[in-house]
């Protein structure tokens, strides 16, 4: 079992940059893929993007590319999503997930952490 664990969400100003952290336990997870979703109320959720829990260049959906950026912080031992220029159509619930590979389903999510952009 995995738990996932978001931290950081909450409202902010359009324009602002805000920092995202996943922190995961329960067993080894480096042949594990990380990856971060966002749903907004009344649509699908979106991939966002993902990494190897044991680091690497990151994966991104075209749809966000530029803004997003997901990295592994070793010394804290957690996933990052940092956001730039912060847009009120970025207001969504931000999740974290886990999958093992060749597995293809995210098998583990976190709770999710509310982000909420002003304008």
């Amino acid at each position: 079992q995995v738990h996932l664990v978001e931290s950081g969400g909450g409202l902010v100003q359009a324009g602002n940059s805000l920092r995202l952290s996943c922190a995961a336990d329960g067993r080894t997870l480096n042949s594990y893929r990380m990856a971060w979703f966002r749903q907004a109320p009344g649509n699908e959720r979106e991939f966002i993007g993902s990494i190897r829990w044991n680091g690497g260049s990151a994966l991104y959906n075209n749809s966000v590319k530029g803004r997003f950026v997901i990295t592994k912080d070793d010394a804290n031992n957690t996933v990052v999503l940092q956001i730039a220029s912060l847009q009120p159509e970025d207001t969504a619930v931000y999740y974290c997930a886990a999958r093992r590979p060749p597995i293809a389903n995210y098998e583990y999510w976190g709770q999710g952490t509310q982000v909420t952009v002003s304008s």
